[in-house]
């Protein structure tokens, strides 16, 4: 007996929109036969393809729809579509509408609960081979869509082509498409509610069409193979508090740019990598290199949160340039920003038509600040969503850590706002604990799935617990940018030295809280942007002391308790600003130097390092001499003598100048800055700074001078 389908039910398919494509096409046994159907836009014939017999269709509309029942046959069986077009064309594949769903139940449950930990290997398009087929297969999650087409290179952008399936009330859709490949193009089709169709980018793709486009591409960074075993083993058993860490911040496509392109990421790799080795940086830290629209962004509205930018190639470029930087042994670190994401309508705002991944009400999903959307931490789909961003960079693209950007504006409701203009939490307060949960359950994940990973959060307010763990009430990062300290020492070093007796304070307060997180020291971009100037150049005085300046400030950032972090241009006292759009310049090649010998000497002395997030690791010597403006202290570690650090924080040169010491003998000067050194002071027993012995030294202007006990 044939099958015809009803009417409305070609109708829907041929014209839209059909939340259920596979109740009326593929096989389906019907009585005691089998009928299949096939729809393709401008076909003039389809064949099944049965082994060596070539079954044809029937074809029941002129739009491209197709049926071909069985005579006596009821059992299931294995074919293939061979379609024809009027102009002579023809493919054979097999029917995406002959598989069955491909997104399990399991993992529908974690997703909808908001625990799936492999959704950034799952959803989305991804490489897929069922039994013996190959293919992509199409997962989104679009809960309040009518329906959902997947349209791309493969099918010449026609919806009607490969609707998806809805997996019921998960939200998901999904459609296996065969023969789809790395390298096609791609965007989903979504019917909203109200039956306006909108055009998506995939939330969950891994690579996208060179902007100024922004259609997902199928791609399959899953599969690289890495070489970095070794380096990923030492990095599991690393004690991140106790071990070196200096960090080189960098905007990837302007630390070295083409006039009116990008380099690729190989580029980068055979240039940058030297560069920093040479230079004593244990990590770079990339700004984001997130999928994102607007090259003077600088990656921080991101539009594709598991992709990295196609401006400089493609993921598996990416995973190269990861790969060597461990074989070199340099750690990687990708900024990432949570916290937002932009209105552009084919992105992620209003997904399926409804306010989906943002809040609904402004006073939640709208950031002043930036004109952007913030996430909805209390929705399940979300947090996992943002739990699989982070993953893809820490699991697929093997970095070492993540920065999380502005973690201040997501702990607070009324951040940026004014009265009136946010909606208080359940208990009244301010504080965001749906955000707060988010973040404490992120880094509890990558303490446990990514060994020797560090979680660094930029909190720029007194937070507590920020790097305390979440058992104990904090919110799990490893690391915490010290704010306080970047801003104080900064308005210490712009003064001119004549005023600094009287600011003293602004390089000692920091110590009365350097070990209440684990600190990070940044000198980072936000200081060299939008009229702040270059590093060199909020210096005082002439050339000559603005660099003798710069090398004190970098001093105090490597020598002070806490570990490091410059932004590109810092290490070459670059007189300009930051400017994105061109190449970094040349700058001083002894500043370079300097900052070596700075990272170098840093490194071979466990004093400056293994006890930066211990307080006895570190002591005041003085820091009461206002009228010299010298402040000196010792970093210590168990089973090493103690190193004495003074700094003379004026162009004055200081000679039999007489400091305590804690252990009685000679000392020697040990780092000096770019002077030439060869120093031994004997103490001698003379009481000074609380200490019953002393040295005399000589302190040159505008300089750090450094002893060992010998």
């Amino acid at each position: 007996m044939k099958h015809k389908p009803t009417s409305l039910e070609i109708v829907q398919l041929i014209n839209g929109p059909v939340s259920d494509p596979h109740s009326i096409l593929g096989m389906h046994k019907v009585k005691d036969s089998i009928s299949i159907r096939a729809f393709c836009p401008g076909a003039v014939s389809i064949q099944v393809v049965n082994g060596k017999r070539n079954l044809e269709m029937d074809m029941i509309d002129p739009e491209g729809f197709f049926i071909w029942n069985s005579t006596g046959r009821s059992d299931f069986f294995q074919y293939e579509l061979k379609i024809k077009l009027s102009d002579g064309s023809s493919w054979q594949t097999p029917d995406p509408y002959s598989f069955l769903p491909q997104f399990g139940e399991i993992d529908l449950h974690l997703f909808n609960n908001g625990k799936h930990l492999q959704l950034h290997r799952k959803m989305g398009g991804r490489i897929r081979k069922v039994g013996d087929v190959k293919g992509t297969l199409f997962t989104v999650w679009a809960p309040n869509a009518l329906a959902v087409s997947s349209v791309g290179s493969f099918n010449n952008w026609d919806s009607r082509r490969h609707p998806m399936r809805n997996l019921g009330s998960s939200g998901v859709w999904e459609l296996f498409i065969p023969g789809v490949s790395c390298g096609d193009f791609y965007r989903y089709i979504i019917t909203t509610a109200s039956g306006k169709r909108i055009e998506k980018s995939d939330p969950y793709a891994t690579s996208f069409e060179k902007r100024p486009g922004n259609s997902s591409r199928v791609d399959d960074p899953f599969s690289f193979k890495w070489s970095d075993e070794g380096w990923m083993k030492e990095r599991s058993n690393r004690n991140c508090f106790t071990s070196p860490m200096s960090i080189y911040e960098l905007h990837a496509s302007s630390w070295t740019r083409k006039e009116d392109d990008f380099h690729s990421w190989g580029d980068l790799g055979r240039w940058l990598i030297p560069y920093v080795k040479k230079l004593g940086f244990t990590h770079i830290e990339l700004l984001p290199v997130m999928e994102h629209p607007l090259d003077e962004s600088w990656g921080y509205q991101v539009t594709g949160f598991l992709a990295p930018t196609s401006r400089m190639g493609t993921p598996e470029e990416f995973c190269r340039f990861i790969d060597q930087c461990h074989i070199e042994g340099i750690g990687v670190i990708v900024d990432w920003p949570p916290a937002h994401f932009p209105t552009d309508g084919w992105a992620l705002a209003k997904y399926d038509g409804s306010c989906l991944y943002e809040h609904s009400d402004p006073r939640k999903g709208y950031h002043p600040d930036w004109n952007t959307l913030i996430f909805n931490y209390g929705r399940n789909e979300v947090r996992n969503f943002l739990y699989a961003s982070a993953f893809q960079w820490l699991d697929t693209f093997h970095a070492d850590g993540i920065r999380v950007d502005a973690v201040a504006s997501m702990l607070y409701l009324d951040y940026s706002r004014e009265e009136g203009q946010w909606i208080p939490n359940e208990y009244g307060g301010r504080e965001n604990l749906e955000a707060v949960e988010f973040l404490k359950e992120l880094n509890h994940y990558v303490g446990s799935m990514f060994p020797g990973a560090v979680m660094v959060a930029e909190e720029s307010t007194d937070w507590p617990g920020v790097t305390q763990p979440p058992e104990q009430g904090g919110l799990g990062f490893h690391f915490k940018w010290n704010m306080g300290w970047m801003n104080d020492t900064l308005e210490f070093f712009r003064a001119d030295p004549i005023y600094r007796k009287h600011m003293l304070d602004k390089i000692t307060f920091s110590a009365m809280y350097a070990w209440s997180e684990n600190f990070i020291l940044p000198l980072s971009h936000d200081e060299v942007v939008h009229g702040k100037g270059s590093l060199l150049n909020k210096m005082p005085g002439t050339k000559k002391e603005k660099e003798a300046n710069l090398r004190l400030l970098l001093s105090y950032q490597w020598f002070f308790p806490g570990k490091q972090l410059l932004f590109m241009g810092g290490e070459r006292a670059q007189e300009t600003e930051w400017d994105q759009s061109i190449n970094l310049p040349e700058g001083s090649s002894d500043m370079k130097d300097f900052v070596a010998s700075l990272n170098r000497f840093s490194r071979e002395h466990r004093q400056f390092f293994q006890s930066d997030c211990q307080g006895e690791g570190f002591k005041w010597v003085d820091f009461s001499d206002t009228d010299s403006t010298i402040v000196s202290f010792l970093r210590r570690v168990e089973g090493h003598s103690p190193i004495l650090c003074i700094f003379n924080m004026t162009p004055m040169e200081r000679k039999n100048y007489r400091i305590g010491i804690p252990m009685e003998g000679s000392w020697k000067l040990v780092f000096n800055g770019t002077l030439p050194f060869d120093e031994v002071s004997t103490s001698k027993p003379v009481p000074a700074h609380g200490f019953s012995n002393s040295i005399e030294v000589t302190l040159h202007s505008l300089c750090c001078s450094v002893y060992s006990h010998l």
